[in-house]
């Protein structure tokens, strides 16, 4: 029986130009030592700057070479319809357009990366906290509005198998602990750390 063992890496922290901060590269490397005991087969990446100088460091770290794949691109899987009033601020100004767009980009992602393979793989995916949290509802076949509420940290390790027979199993979701208290969470608003 062969599994496809996908593990999902929110990029290292950027700046606002998209480019790895010095955080960021902090993170990746202990993403990296972390990874280091698997037998990584594949580092695949989204085309954004964040995630393919992420992809870099964790190919170069793991021999592995890094490579692009367009369906990790950042982009918004899908718009509930109808719309809840505590969503309604995060979609102002998607258009229909735009909302297909994004559930094309969606569903070629899962049909790519979501199922098994021929063989045994363990693949790493640097790509983005909405594509990670698409990649988790689609797993636990959730309804899809869910991928709103499940947030990664940069360089969170999200851990998905794909198995021949059976049903996917979602081994961790956003695992930080690899990371010091001090590099968690970087990505999102203050509050309470836990």
């Amino acid at each position: 029986m062969a599994t496809r063992h996908v593990y999902l890496v929110r990029h290292g922290e950027a700046d606002a130009f998209g480019e790895l901060t010095d955080t960021g590269r902090r993170q990746v490397s202990l993403l990296a030592d972390r990874l280091a005991a698997l037998p990584i087969d594949a580092v695949r990446h989204s085309p954004l700057p964040r995630a393919a100088a992420s992809a870099a460091i964790l190919g170069e770290r793991l021999g592995v070479p890094a490579e692009e794949a367009a369906e990790l691109i950042d982009h918004v899987p899908h718009v509930p319809d109808p719309m809840r009033p505590e969503w309604a601020g995060f979609f102002d100004g998607f258009d229909a357009a735009e909302a297909e767009a994004g559930a094309r980009l969606a569903d070629a992602l899962t049909a790519r990366f979501a199922r098994p393979a021929e063989t045994e793989v363990h693949e790493v995916l640097v790509t983005h906290a909405y594509q990670v949290a698409w990649m988790v509802c689609h797993a636990l076949d959730a309804p899809p509005d869910r991928w709103l509420g499940l947030n990664s940290g940069n360089t969170a390790l999200t851990a998905i198998d794909f198995p021949s027979v059976g049903v996917p199993r979602v081994i961790l979701f956003n695992d930080m602990g690899h990371l010091p208290n001090e590099l968690r969470w970087t990505g999102f608003g203050g509050g309470v750390k836990p």
